[in-house]
């Protein structure tokens, strides 16, 4: 089976005060559409500047990034892309904030905003539709983040560390959305992540980086869905997958 995306000998070095800085080196990941597959480093690994150049944000320094077999050489509107900051746009309440993409893919009014209505119901924010982000709470803009996201109907999903600043509670709440969310959706995801249990929870499969994107570990999951992560904690399965992903990460910083 050919891969959605297909990405070999990916290098990328940055140059600061005269002085090449590499951040990625010889990165390869090949990803079967519909599969959810986490990548789970440390800070610093390279896995944000993997994510840049799988979603066509930057170009690589050597190597090449293939989606569906074509070379990806910029953004795409099959690939969505969600960062770790906020980009909503705070002149937007909720509703139009989620029809954006809608709207630079030229769909009509009375659909985009039947499409966000929608979505914002999907994401449990019924009744915010005309609050600004500054009104909002840190988890629910990452609510709105989501569900504009989603709004294109992309086909593949890259998200960086999402939930990462949330307390634990809410990022908990916000992992079973993104399941409920993709669950028979038919999308690829691609979840980055520095968070053992966040990995084991969300993905199919785990790649686990070490320094400047080396591949330590690349293992299927085979816990069964839909996991509960009070259940999955005391699994034994799930014991010895984190013992594994633990001990891998501490070689992948030697």
């Amino acid at each position: 089976m050919s891969s959605l995306l297909d990405v070999r000998g990916l290098t990328k070095q940055f140059v600061k005060d005269d002085t090449g800085v590499v951040a990625l080196r010889d990165f390869d990941l090949q990803v079967e559409k519909g599969s959810f597959v986490t990548v789970l480093g440390r800070s610093g690994c390279g896995k944000s500047t993997a994510l840049n150049l799988l979603s066509g944000l930057i170009q690589p320094t050597s190597g090449t990034v293939a989606y569906r077999g074509e070379t990806v050489t910029g953004p795409r509107t099959e690939i969505s892309y969600l960062t770790q900051s906020d980009t909503l746009m705070p002149w937007r309440d909720v509703r139009r904030n989620i029809e954006m993409p809608m709207e630079i893919s030229g769909v009509g009014a009375e659909e985009r905003r039947g499409r966000a209505l929608e979505l914002v119901e999907r994401v449990g924010l019924t009744g915010f539709e005309r609050h600004y982000p500054r009104e909002l709470s840190g988890g629910m803009r990452r609510r709105v983040s989501l569900a504009r996201m989603l709004a294109g109907n992309p086909e593949t999903l890259l998200m960086d560390e999402p939930f990462g600043a949330l307390d634990a509670q809410l990022r908990m709440d916000l992992q079973a959305e993104l399941l409920r969310l993709w669950q028979d959706s038919g999308q690829t995801v691609v979840f980055v992540t520095h968070d053992i249990e966040e990995a084991l929870l969300l993905g199919d499969r785990i790649v686990v980086l070490g320094l400047r994107g080396r591949c330590i570990l690349d293992r299927e999951l085979d816990l069964a869905r839909p996991r509960d992560p009070d259940e999955l904690r005391v699994d034994p399965s799930f014991v010895a997958l984190h013992r594994e992903m633990t001990e891998a990460l501490r070689k992948g910083a030697r």
